[in-house]
């Protein structure tokens, strides 16, 4: 007999045991009890054979900020089978029911890192974050920045989260994180170094998490709200030159650092990140922040995992008001796309013209033109992970 449940802390033996062997970690009484503090956030699925558990998921209750508003977000996590019970669409079935869960739940979106991006973007997931990478010779930061302020390794979680909070709102996609997000993500590992970079006036700028080990400084976690800040920050790695060889840095696509270096000769890479997913188009399309004062589109949207989000939509906007419509069945859209590519759009992750190019989604040129007018150009981000 198989059935998929919900599992609670009764459970967690089996949920532990399938998550270290398909992940690969030890699981001491330290790890252990650390996974237990965050899975107590989770709801958790089993698909259950004969009373005992063939696979798993995770649903992380979450939020993310898209053009400055507040997203309910589902994160998918921790999805697993043991090995003998693999290629029965298992996983398949999980991710279905989780899709259902996210709905009633009003997590209007969801993401996830995938382990194959390929598999996810069969049930409606797809790129949306890119993250770039950076390994610079420290010597290469040692430049005049001309900053003005100081930097103290004094500093609060409120603190912190305030400088975060105005950092991220700068990009689409970024997690809003708790006072228990901090603590068991972001400030777990006691061995990093915190700093606050402040202006001359005593007002808080950004703050840097690091690490130093081998001669690699390894940015953890950072945040900005000025470029003084942003200043601040790489002039206070550049100090490490005594301790450290070499910079590791994770920023967003757009980041712009080697145009103010006199060599930007350094290792720089494009990594895929995180996959979005849009849950509920009408309820996501209701929230998204549009912009424009007289525009109006129709969208056919595709989505053959969930049924209910196929169809036609129309979207206007007068004035930067914006309503939108479910047009009945059998109404003919201007730009016609899947639900993964909606999500790319929608983050702006890809623009809508540039689709249009690339043969990945269709319609009337004009409306493709429409459409991209009413969506804000804001650049992805994640600093997170799960």
């Amino acid at each position: 007999m198989t059935q998929i449940k919900q599992l609670t802390e009764k459970d967690f033996d089996a949920i532990f045991e399938l998550s270290a062997f398909a992940f690969q970690f030890e699981l001491d009484e330290a790890e252990r009890k650390r996974r237990e503090e965050e899975a107590a956030r989770h709801e958790i699925y089993g698909y259950m054979v004969d009373e005992q558990l063939a696979g798993k998921v995770h649903i992380i209750p979450l939020s993310i900020n898209i053009g400055g508003h507040s997203f309910n977000m589902g994160g998918i996590s921790a999805v697993a089978t043991w090995p003998e019970y693999r290629r029965r669409g298992i996983a398949k079935d999980l991710l279905q029911h989780s899709l259902r869960k996210m709905k009633e739940n009003g997590q209007v979106i969801s993401l996830l890192h995938p382990f194959l991006v390929g598999f996810y973007r069969k049930y409606g997931w797809e790129l949306a974050y890119v993250h770039k990478k950076y390994t610079i010779p420290i010597e290469k930061l040692k430049r005049d920045w001309q900053t003005n302020g100081y930097v103290r390794r004094s500093a609060t979680q409120s603190e912190l989260n305030n400088l975060y909070q105005t950092f991220a709102q700068k990009y689409n996609g970024m997690l809003e994180r708790d006072e228990k997000w901090w603590q068991q993500r972001v400030l777990a590992d006691s061995a990093v170094q915190i700093a606050v970079v402040y202006a001359a006036s005593g007002e808080p700028e950004g703050y840097i998490i690091y690490k130093v080990k081998e001669n690699v400084l390894t940015v953890k976690d950072y945040a900005y709200t000025t470029q003084n800040g942003l200043r601040l920050i790489y002039e206070f790695i550049g100090n490490h030159d005594s301790m450290a060889k070499e910079v590791q840095l994770t920023v967003p696509e757009n980041d712009v650092l080697p145009l103010h270096l006199a060599d930007p000769m350094f290792s720089q890479s494009l990594e895929p990140y995180f996959m979005a997913r849009i849950v509920d188009v009408h309820a996501f399309l209701k929230q998204y922040p549009f912009i424009g004062e007289n525009e109006s589109v129709m969208i056919d949207v595709t989505d053959d995992s969930m049924s209910e989000n196929s169809g036609c939509y129309q979207l206007k906007v007068i004035q930067d008001v914006a309503t939108v419509t479910k047009v009945k069945q059998g109404a003919k859209g201007d730009v016609q796309c899947s639900v993964q590519q909606l999500a790319q759009i929608f983050l702006s992750f890809k623009r809508a013209p540039e689709l249009f190019e690339n043969g990945l989604i269709s319609g009337e040129k004009s409306a493709i033109q429409c459409l991209d007018r009413m969506i804000p150009n804001r650049q992805t981000y994640l600093g997170d992970f799960f």
